[in-house]
């Protein structure tokens, strides 16, 4: 037995280095093998923070006689799907089409050839032993049907990935039906959408705020508040050190899976501060920058990038850190604040979670409490966060994806743009640098590093889009044209290697690795599409450099998009806000002033832009900045210059002016 996982970066290879199972990364060298051996491929896929991928592990893949099992009759691949989203697209899509669900762990079973055969998730271990003595017995007497069967599933998911589908503009009466469809199916008593698990649909509530500012839908809105109040009120938000866990196992956000995944925080930490931005709301101010520093304590490395995950278990049991019983607190508080804390976080002795502990949730409004009762809260918080800081902490996977920090570096930008943070500020750059001193290799982008060395995967669509939306966010907090400049290599680059015939786009490059299908997915679920984030890209971009042509390419793709914005928004957020920041312009504002960081110009262009507005601010004629080309100042005075299209309005020097121009804009 040979196990190669060794030498992996990912941490969860690493996590199966030393099972009795002779596990292959991912690569040509394990196919062979196959074809070598005659013997079928075993592709796990899974990911570090997944609590049921750790679960098969302990039953399975640590167990002897299974590895023997496993070793005698397959070549056994191990895929982290965060560092190969690609092959977990083509393998889920199979899943989904042979089982009618998805998830992880995956377990596929595939020809040398990589066509899958048999699909599923996770197995109990006896399962899993007889569906392995199952498939060697098919494939030693039955291999003709067993080919047969792996080429037809290849057959549906080439056509469940087929770019080349119906295309249409996407309009405003799209956008309008998708953000009443969406009020249809909201749930009115906890917020957000489905039953349970309940998953924080923050791409949505992107969207809905980008609406209510087209449109002054108060309901768009109210969506929005009340989603984000329940789940800040509700145990899938951290109530002590902050962020999000990666969904509820209820319809009322009571109990979490207790990961906690960057891609969620980052996109929250845009909804809770546009949220705030739009409406001042105390609760949505704190949670935003609570999620701004937990992005930075609990993920932050230390070449400044920023980590994955944390792990759903503690030492195997999940939520162990995080749950907690009356008695628990009166041991760490006293008996006063800890009857005061078991009623505010709503802590029986009937418990919600399980052995009688409870997960924390707020059961009153904090934010604009009497001061007194504010410091209390404060002062409990800190003395149970240090309790449970030397509980045993849940495991971290710190390797850095490229899309996914992108994704952190907008959220970041966006936050230090409109609340003045200069921590936030910092944190973009920093980790903006990471991305791209490390991930962008020969104009390319690299999808993971990990402890500053730069992984082999190479990074697909999804990667692109966020890290020059990123560059793009960056562009405008610094007013340095380095950012732009590089956020154009990038686009340039998707647009040569990743296009498709029909305006969209593919999810890997003309030049990537060969899978048995080109995936091709439109939709966003967990974090934006590829396409989704590569318009968004495309249209910032457009309306900072003034280059027309990427606007077009944004349309473009849009529009392939555009049928499932109109019958399915649920699952297209992400291009439906960036479809808002298109129809709304998006406006370019341009503020011509020696002091940035302290005008009040630039202050009221944060706060009060319309959908997806660029706002760049700087000296006259700036190097490398386009907007502040030929842009003089007034009477020497700072000055603003809105603008649409290449069509200005007329230049102003007062913040009260520029407001009145951009709520008219907005038609307040």
């Amino acid at each position: 037995m040979v196990n190669r996982l060794g030498s992996a970066t990912s941490p969860y290879l690493l996590q199966h280095a030393d099972n009795p199972v002779d596990w292959w990364p991912w690569g040509d060298e394990a196919f062979a093998e196959a074809r070598r051996r005659d013997v079928p491929v075993l592709i796990s896929v899974g990911y570090a923070a997944c609590h049921w991928c750790h679960v098969m592990a302990h039953e399975s893949f640590e167990d002897e006689a299974v590895g023997r099992l496993m070793n005698d009759n397959f070549v056994s691949i191990k895929v982290d799907r965060e560092e190969r989203p690609d092959v977990d697209a083509v393998y889920m899509t199979a899943t989904q089409a042979m089982t009618g669900q998805g998830g992880w762990p995956m377990t596929v079973f595939a020809t040398p050839d990589g066509q899958p055969f048999f699909c599923g998730t996770y197995f109990p271990k006896a399962n899993f032993v007889r569906l392995l003595d199952s498939v060697t017995t098919a494939w030693r007497e039955q291999r003709d049907a067993v080919q047969r069967q792996g080429a037809a599933v290849v057959e549906a998911i080439g056509g469940a990935q087929a770019v080349g589908g119906p295309t249409t503009p996407l309009t405003v009466d799209i956008l309008d039906t998708a953000a009443l469809q969406l009020a249809r199916e909201y749930d009115e008593r906890h917020g957000g959408f489905g039953g349970a698990p309940k998953f924080p649909p923050h791409m949505n509530l992107l969207f809905l705020l980008r609406h209510h500012q087209r449109t002054g839908s108060p309901t768009s809105l109210e969506l929005v508040r009340h989603t984000a109040e329940a789940m800040a009120r509700g145990g899938i938000y951290d109530q002590l050190a902050g962020g999000f866990a990666r969904y509820s196992v209820d319809a009322t956000w009571t109990v979490p899976h207790f990961e906690k995944m960057l891609y969620d925080n980052a996109l929250l930490l845009r909804v809770y501060t546009h949220l705030w931005r739009l409406t001042g709301d105390a609760l949505a101010g704190r949670v935003a920058a609570e999620t701004a520093a937990f992005l930075l304590d609990g993920l932050g490395t230390p070449e400044g990038g920023l980590a994955s995950a944390l792990d759903a278990d503690t030492e195997g049991v999940e939520g162990a850190t995080y749950a907690w019983t009356p008695a628990q607190l009166r041991e760490v508080l006293g008996d006063e604040d800890g009857a005061w804390a078991a009623d505010l976080f709503e802590v029986t002795s009937d418990g919600t979670f399980e052995h009688g502990a409870s997960v924390l949730r707020l059961a009153r409004d904090i934010d604009d409490a009497d001061p007194a009762v504010v410091e209390r809260w404060e002062r409990v918080r800190a003395r149970l966060r240090a309790a449970r800081d030397e509980r045993p902490q849940p495991s971290r996977d710190d390797k850095v994806v490229a899309s996914w920090n992108g994704l952190a570096v907008t959220a970041l930008a966006e936050h230090a743009m409109i609340t003045d943070d200069e921590v936030t500020a910092l944190a973009a750059r920093r980790t903006a640098e990471v991305l791209a001193e490390r991930h962008m290799v020969d104009g390319r982008l690299r999808r993971v590093s990990r402890d500053g060395m730069v992984g082999e995967p190479a990074g697909v669509l999804e990667d692109y889009g966020a890290v020059a939306e990123a560059f793009c966010a960056v562009h405008q907090l610094t007013g340095e044209g380095r950012w732009l400049d590089l956020a154009g290599r990038l686009l340039d680059a998707a647009l040569t290697h990743f296009a498709a015939s029909n305006g969209g786009f593919y999810d890997t490059a003309d030049d990537a690795e060969r899978l048995v299908t080109r995936p091709a997915d439109p939709t966003d679920n967990a974090t934006p599409s590829g396409l989704s984030a590569l318009v968004a890209a495309l249209t910032t971009y457009a309306a900072l450099s003034g280059e027309p042509s990427y606007r077009e390419a944004a349309e473009a793709a849009l529009a392939t998009v555009a049928p499932i914005v109109d019958k399915h928004p649920r699952f297209t957020g992400y291009a439906a806000a960036v479809g808002e920041a298109v129809l709304s312009g998006p406006y370019e504002i341009a503020i011509v002033t020696d002091e940035p960081a302290a005008d009040p110009l630039v202050r009221a262009a944060h706060r009060h832009a319309p959908p997806g507005a660029v706002v760049v601010a700087g000296g006259p004629d700036q190097p490398g900045v386009p907007l502040l080309a030929s842009r003089p100042k007034l009477d020497g005075a700072s000055t603003a210059y809105v603008c649409r299209g290449f069509v200005c309005d007329r230049p102003v020097t007062g913040a009260g002016e520029l407001v009145a121009q951009l709520q008219g804009i907005r038609g307040e």
